[in-house]
């Protein structure tokens, strides 16, 4: 599965559901899998870069306390500079198959290789309190969002003008290891991942391959369907967005024709709760 980037710590402002099932389980309720994303973005701060070192992300999948519910989620450890992700852009870090069930707590292991770049150009190493040993933990609300085949996407939004903490006694000319803290503060949002893309092209018998790529977010994510022989195409269960969609006809035209065309599409917005029609698309 797609993943990439990361992130950390605590306002919580929404729940989200998930969870392991027995083998006997998983075999019964193969159909009411879903999928979960979790994104990253950030609020910009003083700072010319600020990179988070992130081994792991797990997930709690069982009554608060016990040791046992703790779940590694597919991440690529990197070091990610959040501030590569404000303004509306974002950062995906996981995107897994998931059953329906209750996610309690999110966290985040961070290697010790955290720091920042100041408006000075210098590098000062990020200091965190326990991050780097029990993980920092997001708690979700305790109310359970059971649904089956239900597609979530869980947004952390990182602070860095809150997160990044400077030491009072610390001087220019002290240790640059001793300046900054780090204690981070995310507001957490869960949704449900419900917009949709539709569509049809001419002529219908290009009968093409779509790809809708949203490219508002790094990496990039790739959905794709094809058109049936009336010419139409609709896609659901995608994450809120820009997107540029690819129609890619699998047929040759008659000799009496001009040829198919590849053709690209730009700017598509897709919103939550909104099927998103962009009418049609010639591809002669």
């Amino acid at each position: 599965m797609l993943f990439k980037r990361t992130l950390l710590y605590a306002l919580v402002a929404a729940p989200l559901a998930l969870a392991s099932c027995s083998d006997n389980d998983k075999a019964d309720n193969a159909l009411s899998t879903g999928t979960l994303e979790v994104r990253l973005t950030d609020a910009p701060g003083d700072f010319r870069a600020v990179i988070l070192d992130v081994r792991q992300i797990e997930i709690h999948l069982k009554e608060e306390g016990n040791p046992d519910g703790w779940q590694l989620l597919p991440f690529q450890a990197q070091p990610i500079n959040v501030l590569e992700y404000v303004n509306g852009r974002s950062a995906l870090l996981v995107s897994s198959d998931f059953d329906p069930g209750n996610l309690r707590e999110i966290r985040l292991i961070l290697g010790p290789d955290s720091y920042v770049t100041g408006r000075d150009g210098q590098r000062y190493e990020l200091k965190t309190p326990s991050g780097q040993s029990s993980g920092v933990k997001l708690k979700l609300s305790k109310k359970d969002l059971y649904q089956q085949s239900s597609n979530y996407q869980l947004l952390l939004d990182f602070d860095v003008a809150k997160s990044i903490v400077e030491r009072g006694n610390w001087k220019p000319g002290n240790d640059k290891k001793e300046r900054y803290l780090l204690k981070p503060v995310i507001r957490v949002v869960a949704q449900d991942i419900r917009g949709g893309l539709r569509g049809t092209v001419t002529p219908a018998a290009a009968l093409p391959q779509v790809l809708a790529i949203r490219s508002s977010i790094t990496p990039a994510d790739t959905f794709s369907t094809s058109a049936d022989a009336a010419g139409a195409f609709q896609l659901g269960a995608l994450p809120s967005g820009t997107y540029r969609v690819e129609f890619f006809p699998t047929t040759t035209a008659p000799a009496n024709q001009g040829s198919y065309k590849q053709v690209t599409r730009t700017g598509i917005t897709v919103t939550n709760d909104q099927l998103t029609d962009i009418g049609s698309t010639p591809l002669q």
